[in-house]
């Protein structure tokens, strides 16, 4: 079995960050692993407070990981500042860790702020080790500093995003109205589309988390970054098209659909 870490936020209601991750991990026959970087106070309705972990501590959980287990993957998710980041990317240079998935958080979808505006430069330093970077239209956008409005700006934010020396870069069109097609860049500066019909729901919390623990999952096992996203995509397809209502808001995605299956679990 092959090991993949999630470096990420804890989410109290179990739809996104850490526990997304872990679900996505298990559904996909991996050994998943954790190192929380903050605590966040969330449900259906969005989140409402969140709590970082304190630098020392985020160290100390990578440590106790490199120094005992083998991994062969890393997903890294919401970090909430420069301190944080920094602090891991010292941590995964110093190991010289390989096939790191980045999904660049910075939002929630109630549009809470998971990332503070100091952390935005070392973010991008820390882009510089991703195999693999996801971010969305509003994230791409951001990173870089331009609009992205067709296809065509996708796949030039995409360049300007590599040039922060990520290898491969998926931008997923998710937030377009007219068009989910995800746009994936790669190292050999082939471009890929994957086109996508949008799936009539509300309930989508946890996309982005399991999206990329899925990529991670999938490059942990050996596949090239082409397959792990194609693959990816069908995993998180059916679990968006299994997702379900809890709570008052938005519900999460079908990670564990087979399993509910054999337990005759109706919802």
């Amino acid at each position: 079995m092959k090991n993949i870490l999630t470096i990420a936020g804890s989410d109290s209601c179990g739809g996104a960050g850490i526990q997304a991750d872990l679900k996505t991990m298990s559904a996909l026959g991996v050994y998943g692993m954790s190192v929380i970087t903050a605590i966040t106070a969330q449900n259906s309705m969005g989140v409402h407070a969140v709590q970082e972990v304190s630098e020392e501590m985020i160290r100390q959980q990578l440590e106790a990981i490199f120094d005992d287990i083998e991994v062969d993957a890393i997903k890294i998710g919401m970090l909430s500042s420069s301190t944080v980041i920094k602090t891991i990317l010292s941590t995964l240079k110093k190991y010289s860790c390989k096939n790191i998935v980045i999904d660049t958080v910075m939002l929630s979808k109630n549009r809470y702020k998971l990332l503070q505006d100091e952390g935005m430069e070392a973010l991008k330093k820390l882009i510089a080790l991703g195999t693999v970077v996801t971010p969305n239209i509003p994230e791409a956008e951001v990173l870089a500093n331009m609009k992205i409005k067709n296809e065509n700006d996708m796949i030039e934010a995409g360049k300007k995003i590599q040039s922060l020396g990520a290898k491969n870069i998926l931008i997923k069109g998710g937030h377009r109205e007219d068009d989910c097609t995800d746009v994936l860049l790669l190292e050999s500066g082939e471009v890929l589309k994957f086109p996508e019909v949008r799936i009539s729901t509300k309930h989508t919390h946890g996309t982005g988390c399991t999206l990329s623990s899925a990529i991670a999952s999938f490059i942990g096992k050996g596949y090239s970054v082409e397959e792990s996203v194609k693959f990816s995509k069908e995993y998180i397809t059916e679990a968006i098209r299994n997702s379900f209502p809890l709570g008052k808001g938005v519900g999460p995605l079908g990670h564990l659909i087979d399993l509910y299956k054999k337990a005759n679990i109706e919802y």
